[in-house]
C-alpha cells in the first residue's frame, strides 16, 4: 500500500480547507456564540514515583496541569486550544530524563519540567464526516502502534491532518501527519512525514480492522507498518474476550523485515476478570526488531518500564521480545484492584529476560481519583537490571 505521501497530503488539505471557504461569510454573532457557549476544561495530576534500577535510585514528585476552552459548534465547525505544564514539587527531584537532557546521576523518570501548547485545532463534523487540523491527540486500536502516552505528565499529540468516515458499522481513519509532538516537553519533538490509515468494521460479534502506518520523522527509524486485528466477547454470566493482531514492518533505516503477533483470552465472571497472553515482537535474524515508536508503551510489557528500549532498537534488544501474560482484576469496597504477571523472553535464541509483577490499585471519591501502582522486574541472562517502581498519584478535572 504505497501512498504518494505529498499528493496525499495536499487532497486532504483541500477538502478541509473547502469547507472552510463555504463558511468564510459567517457572522460575527454566529463567531460570538460559539465562544459565548463554548466550554472551558481542566485536569490536575499530583505524582509520586519512585524508582530503583540495579544500585540506581530516583524519586519525583511532579503536578501537572492541564487548561483548555473548546468553542461550540457552529455550522459544523469548531476550535479548541489546550495548554499544559509539569512542574516539581518540594525539591522531590533526583531523577534523570535523559531524552530531555536532564542526567543527575540517578534512575530514570521520564517527566521533565515543561510548558507547552498541548492541543490547538479547527474541528468540522458533518454526519458522518469530521476532520481536524493542527494539533491533536489521536489515538488508534487500544494505543499499541498510535497512542498518547497519557501515563507521562506529558501527553504526546501530533500535528496533523486528521480526517474520519463513519457509515453504520464502517469507520476510517486518515491522517497525514507533519510533527510528532514527544513526552519531553520540545526538546524530542520531531518534524515529521507520516501517514496513518485505519480501516474497521463492527461484525456484531467483534471488530475487524486493517492498517497501514507509514512512519516518517527525521530523528529515528523510518517504518511501514501493516497489519490486521480482531477483537470481541461474548454475554452472558461468563462473559468471554478474545483479540488476535498480527502485523508486517518494513524497517527502511535498518533495511530488515520484522512481524508482530498478539493473542489475548479473557474472562469475566462472579466480579473477577482474568486475561491471558503473549505478544511477540519479532527479529529479524538479530539485526533488529519490530518496532512501535508511537504507541503509548507504559501500557504494555510490563509497568517498570524495562523493554522501552525495544522501541529504539537498542543493541541488547535486537533479538526481539516475547512477552507471555496474565492478568486478574476486581473490586473491592470501590477500590479497582489489578494484578498482571508477565514473563520475557527472546524471539530470536533462547535467552531468558526474567519476570515481572505489577499491581494496581485505583479508587474515586467524588470529582479526584487517587491510586496506588507498584512493578517488581527481576532480570535473567544479565541483560538488563533489576528493577522496581512506586507510583502514588491523586487526580481531578473538571
Amino acid at each position: 500500500m504505497e501512498l504518494k505521501k505529498s499528493k496525499l497530503a495536499l487532497t486532504l488539505a483541500s477538502v478541509l480547507s473547502a469547507g472552510f471557504m463555504s463558511t468564510s461569510a459567517m457572522a460575527a454573532d454566529s463567531l460570538a456564540t460559539a465562544f459565548k457557549e463554548g466550554t472551558a476544561f481542566g485536569d490536575f495530576r499530583l505524582r509520586y514515583e519512585d524508582a530503583e534500577i540495579g544500585a540506581t535510585d530516583g524519586s519525583a514528585l511532579t503536578f501537572r496541569t492541564r487548561l483548555g476552552f473548546k468553542t461550540a459548534a457552529v455550522s459544523g465547525f469548531s476550535a479548541l486550544v489546550e495548554f499544559e505544564d509539569n512542574r516539581q514539587v518540594l525539591g522531590e527531584d533526583d531523577y534523570n530524563t535523559a531524552l530531555a537532557g536532564v542526567n543527575k546521576g540517578k534512575a530514570e523518570i521520564s517527566d521533565p519540567e515543561f510548558t507547552e501548547l498541548e492541543q490547538a485545532y479547527i474541528a468540522y463534523a458533518n454526519g458522518g464526516f469530521s476532520a481536524k487540523l493542527g494539533r491533536q491527540v489521536i489515538t488508534l486500536d487500544g494505543h499499541r502502534h498510535i497512542g498518547h502516552v497519557g501515563w507521562r505528565q506529558d501527553r504526546q499529540t501530533f500535528d496533523a491532518l486528521n480526517v474520519g468516515f463513519k457509515s453504520g458499522d464502517f469507520n476510517a481513519t486518515l491522517a497525514y501527519v507533519y510533527k510528532h509532538n514527544r513526552i519531553f516537553g520540545e526538546v524530542r519533538d520531531v518534524d515529521a512525514d507520516t501517514i496513518l490509515v485505519n480501516l474497521s468494521y463492527d461484525t456484531g460479534f467483534g471488530k475487524a480492522v486493517a492498517y497501514g502506518y507509514q512512519i516518517a520523522p527525521e530523528a529515528t527509524q523510518e517504518v511501514d507498518t501493516y497489519g490486521v486485528s480482531f477483537t470481541g466477547a461474548t454475554g452472558g454470566d461468563v462473559k468471554f474476550s478474545y483479540s488476535a493482531e498480527y502485523a508486517v514492518q518494513d524497517n527502511k533505516t535498518l533495511d530488515i523485515d520484522t512481524s508482530y503477533l498478539s493473542l489475548e483470552l479473557g474472562a469475566t465472571f462472579s466480579g473477577f476478570t482474568v486475561k491471558v497472553g503473549q505478544e511477540t515482537l519479532g527479529s529479524d535474524d538479530g539485526n533488529g526488531h519490530f518496532i512501535t515508536p508511537l504507541a503509548t508503551l507504559h501500557k504494555f510489557n510490563g509497568f517498570a518500564d524495562v523493554f522501552l528500549g525495544h522501541t529504539f532498537n537498542s543493541p541488547a534488544t535486537g533479538m526481539g521480545l516475547v512477552d507471555t501474560y496474565a492478568f486478574v482484576g476486581t473490586k473491592v469496597g470501590g477500590v479497582a484492584l489489578k494484578a498482571f504477571y508477565h514473563t520475557f523472553d527472546s524471539d530470536e535464541g533462547s535467552l531468558d529476560y526474567g519476570d515481572e509483577i505489577d499491581f494496581v490499585a485505583a479508587t474515586k471519591f467524588g470529582s479526584y481519583t487517587t491510586g496506588l501502582k507498584y512493578a517488581t522486574y527481576s532480570a535473567k541472562d544479565g541483560s538488563y537490571a533489576d528493577t522496581d517502581r512506586l507510583w502514588i498519584w491523586v487526580e481531578t478535572s473538571f
